[in-house]
């Protein structure tokens, strides 16, 4: 039976030629509340490399996407420069108001060294630079494989956890958008961490 939807077939050709001890970045947060279910997180300011899709299929916007950016990551850029992999990729999913079809923003984060002067994407390529301002995201984690059939069933038990939130005030930012953080390569098969995000106001969260 296959195992894997391999929405990040890309993301394991490039993990497979790191080696062992080669450390992934990913963008710096500070937790700002820890429950039993969820958590709440303050990124910081940040550069993101952004596909933008239209469809019905999260897995199938989060290949095509990748697959755009790993090109951009591999050299097609102006510069010809190669970037190290970060961690996760990230998926943005926006339902329309209609209900009939979603866009997608797939989003790789830039390493350390290109966040003041990040390279230039080959036009071709269709993508955009992204600078995400500091935020607060409600976080829930799951295991296995990130899929169309179980992030909407994620996304919707967040919700209800921050809605049983009794201790503080959350709010969340749109209820019609959350997004989708993958941290593994497709050949990773146990012990797998996804995350759904929704961006939130919160007190404690500065």
């Amino acid at each position: 039976m296959k195992r894997s939807s391999n929405i990040l077939t890309f993301f394991l050709c490039l993990l497979v030629i790191l080696p062992s001890d080669h450390a992934i970045e990913s963008p710096q947060y500070a937790v700002a509340l820890l429950a039993t279910d969820f958590e709440i997180r303050l990124y910081r300011n940040s550069i993101w490399m952004s596909a933008a899709l239209q469809g019905t299929s999260f897995e199938k916007s989060t290949t095509e996407g990748f697959h755009r950016l790993y090109q951009f990551i591999r050299g097609a850029n102006l510069n010809s420069s190669e970037i190290d992999m970060t961690s996760p990729i990230v998926t943005s999913v926006t339902q329309s108001s209609q209900g009939s079809f979603r866009s997608y923003w797939v989003s790789f984060y830039l390493p350390a060294k290109f966040q003041g002067a990040p390279p230039q994407p080959n036009p071709e390529l269709n993508l955009r630079l992204d600078e995400w301002k500091a935020r607060c995201v409600a976080v829930r984690k799951f295991s296995g494989f990130a899929r169309d059939d179980n992030i909407d069933e994620e996304m919707e038990a967040l919700a209800a956890s921050l809605g049983n939130y009794t201790t503080g005030r959350i709010v969340k930012d749109n209820k019609n958008s959350f997004a989708v953080a993958q941290y593994n390569a497709s050949h990773h098969l146990s012990g797998r961490l996804n995350e759904v995000w929704l961006k939130v106001g919160f007190p404690g969260c500065r």
